[in-house]
């Protein structure tokens, strides 16, 4: 499939408060305020080629998401600032289960959770975020959805609970697929857009993700130019016009 991630897309209450959060966090700036909406950018040298997007939604969020982002550290005096800037933010500490582990959960102003990891290998050219991190009940599966989606090979396996994809570039965030037995309950509010090339048959594009194994998402309203899908998992995905 000829398409790429180009953006994380948060909904939010207030998408400005929740976009000066993130950008505060990550040292990345906001790029656009447009309609209620704010995007996030990384600098360059991040490597980061999505921006994170903030939509305004009326409804609050109840459940766990089940799409999260993961934040790298260098030391583990680097792990203890991180987590205590984003408590000077506005963040708070979370208990999503996870017992006695070296990283440690947080969540947004309005509730989204995040990790902050301890020193890790595999993340040390990623630039501030690792991950993006998918929940999934087949990792493999979904894994293998999102690579032929994306591009993105698959670079790392841990036994049968974790599956990464790495951007061709090597450089950026991993996108994650980790096992997770929970239910999926309502629309998820956080979720990824793709895109075809500038130039591309958008129809085209659409036809050939849902040959891979996507499926029409009816989340009703007005039409719009992008079309809304779920992957084989029923996450919801936008695959934007071509850029």
């Amino acid at each position: 499939m000829n398409t790429r991630l180009v953006n994380l897309v948060i909904d939010a209450a207030r998408p400005e408060v929740l976009a000066d959060f993130w950008a505060a966090l990550l040292g990345w700036d906001v790029a656009v305020e447009d309609l209620g909406e704010v995007d996030v950018r990384a600098p360059e040298t991040d490597g980061w080629d999505l921006d994170l997007v903030f939509v305004p939604v009326p409804d609050p969020k109840e459940v766990k998401n089940r799409i999260h982002l993961d934040l790298a550290s260098k030391t583990p005096e680097h792990q203890a600032a991180l987590v205590a800037r984003a408590l000077e933010l506005g963040g708070d500490r979370v208990d999503v289960g996870q017992g006695a582990v070296p990283w440690v959960v947080l969540a947004d102003p309005e509730g989204n959770e995040f990790c902050v990891l301890e020193p890790r290998e595999r993340y040390a050219e990623t630039g501030a975020v690792a991950s993006i991190l998918v929940d999934a009940h087949d990792p493999e599966k979904l894994a293998a959805f999102w690579a032929g989606l994306t591009g993105r090979p698959v670079e790392a396996r841990e036994g049968d609970v974790l599956v990464g994809l790495r951007a061709p570039s090597g450089r950026g965030p991993w996108l994650e697929f980790l096992r997770n037995d929970d239910a999926k309950r309502g629309k998820n509010r956080v979720h990824l857009d793709v895109a075809p090339p500038a130039g591309a048959d958008h129809a085209a594009a659409v036809r050939e993700v849902v040959a891979a194994g996507a499926a029409p998402a009816d989340l009703g309203g007005p039409p719009l130019p992008w079309r809304v899908l779920t992957d084989p998992e029923g996450n919801e995905f936008c695959v934007l016009t071509p850029r």
